[in-house]
């Protein structure tokens, strides 16, 4: 990694001009309750684009030194940045991109802040609040459009995939752009990254007038994924939930890339949501694909899914192996279904009020040794509860091998431990193991030291 830097003051581009004397208070606070530590992590991130690392702790040290300050003039607000990535500028002039995101950075942790704690002072953290919290947060945003059609596609999959694997998914975005789809992933590399670049390239062909590639990720998890430098619109959620929920209020349909424990823990909430019964009449079209490489992955999680949900799970999605111009294909024919849906429901177009969320989803889930060994992962519950489960524990693996928090608690306690119903353990444990085998848990040349460890059950389920 790079270790060069420099220091530079640079100024928003028409937006974030003026902060109250209490929210650049609360960004220069570094104790406990202030901005100071989150605006940072999510700043090195974002100047980091393009670095090769998924460690967020290799990140920090490399860049140890590194400091953000604001500095309020006269004519406006200003960042200073003290030993910054040299890689975010240009002959000391800091990349447009890069700048556009730095500055969503600030807009949505001050945006945020204040909704949160208005939602705390008043306990308004009701499932219709939270979803109200994620409108605004994306509306503030700039990223609901009115007017247009549904046509924003997400797609989910590995940050550590193979070039055939990525090259692929750059496939499936050109097709999607062809055909007038936006994009919107993770927006860190790898499948975030590859339907991005192949979109711009297909709105380059067809002529396409902004292009929409929008990225939504979480302080958790940015340092290990920053922003591609395609993402033209970036929102920082505040937690994974959210992240979460944004993803399928803003998204239209959904195209699944192979991927590890992170792309599992989405398919499982995109499951977990569509199988709860007041959805079962609801279009939104999920596509598993991949190259025919991929056709083992897929059967693999296909199988997986089947023995932990059922076939009504394994209905709510199609696997397309090898056929980009097929995926590309049924979402366009998807994107109608939605948008008849809608328009006979008097729905938005570009926010799916109407999906139900069961709160179990909503809720932030903290990874601890004990939270992760509490998780009742057994067949005695309804199907949508269990994948919400289920969800728990790949989030808490994700947390144990890239989030800082996770990292620290292993190193501290050992593996987080994992104990359930023994007929879903086993194939939970084969599918973790593919994973691990196939250098899906880390980027390529970093050692994987497994996060996790299944434990028998102290109390079979019966």
């Amino acid at each position: 990694m790079s270790e060069q830097v420099l220091n530079a003051r640079v100024s928003p581009e028409g937006s974030l001009e003026i902060l109250s004397r209490h929210e650049v208070d609360l960004l220069k606070d570094k104790g406990e309750g202030g901005l100071y530590r989150l605006f940072r992590q999510c700043a090195l991130a974002v100047l980091n684009c393009g670095n090769e690392s998924d460690d967020a702790e290799e990140i920090h040290d490399a860049y140890r030194d590194f400091d953000i300050r604001l500095v309020q003039q006269p004519r406006g607000l200003k960042i200073e940045l003290l030993n910054a990535p040299a890689s975010a500028f240009v002959d000391g002039v800091m990349i447009r991109g890069i700048r556009e995101h730095l500055f969503s950075v600030l807009r949505d942790i001050v945006y945020s802040h204040s909704l949160l704690a208005t939602a705390k002072a008043t306990d308004q953290q009701k499932p219709d609040d939270l979803t109200n919290l994620i409108f605004h947060i994306l509306r503030n945003a700039g990223v609901l459009t009115h007017g247009s059609h549904p046509n924003m596609i997400v797609c989910w999959g590995g940050h550590s995939i193979s070039r055939q694997e990525y090259d692929y998914s750059k496939e499936v975005g050109h097709e999607l752009g062809l055909r007038g789809l936006n994009i919107c992933t993770g927006c860190g590399p790898g499948a975030m990254k590859g339907p991005m670049k192949g979109a711009t390239i297909a709105h380059a062909k067809q002529r396409v007038a902004g292009g929409r590639y929008l990225g939504i990720t979480e302080p958790g998890i940015i340092a290990a994924e920053s922003p591609n430098p395609i993402v033209n619109k970036l929102v920082i959620m505040p937690d994974i939930e959210k992240r979460l929920e944004a993803f399928v209020r803003s998204g239209h349909g959904i195209v699944i890339f192979p991927g590890g424990v992170g792309t599992a823990e989405e398919i499982l909430y995109i499951l977990g949501v569509l199988l709860h019964p007041d959805n079962r009449e609801l279009p939104f079209p999920l596509i598993f694909t991949g190259s025919a490489e991929n056709a083992d992955y897929f059967e693999m999680m296909d199988n997986f899914i089947r023995a932990a949900l059922g076939e009504e799970a394994a209905s709510r999605y199609r696997i397309i192996i090898d056929d980009p111009a097929e995926v590309a294909r049924q979402m366009s024919q998807g994107m109608e279904q939605v948008r008849d849906y809608r328009r006979q429901k008097q729905d938005a177009y570009y926010f799916n009020w109407l999906l139900k969320i069961d709160p179990i989803f909503q809720q932030p889930f903290e990874p601890t040794h004990e939270s992760m060994l509490g998780l009742d992962l057994s067949s005695r519950q309804p199907p949508h509860l269990l994948a919400a489960n289920l969800r728990c524990a790949f989030s808490g693996i994700v947390a144990g091998n890239v989030k800082e928090q996770g990292v620290a608690q292993v190193k501290l306690k050992g593996p987080f431990e994992i104990s359930g119903d023994p007929k879903l353990l086993g194939p939970l444990e084969v599918l973790l193991d593919a994973f691990v085998k196939q250098g899906r848990m880390k980027l390529p040349g970093h050692v994987y030291r497994p996060s996790y460890r299944i434990v028998p059950a102290k109390h079979p389920a019966t």
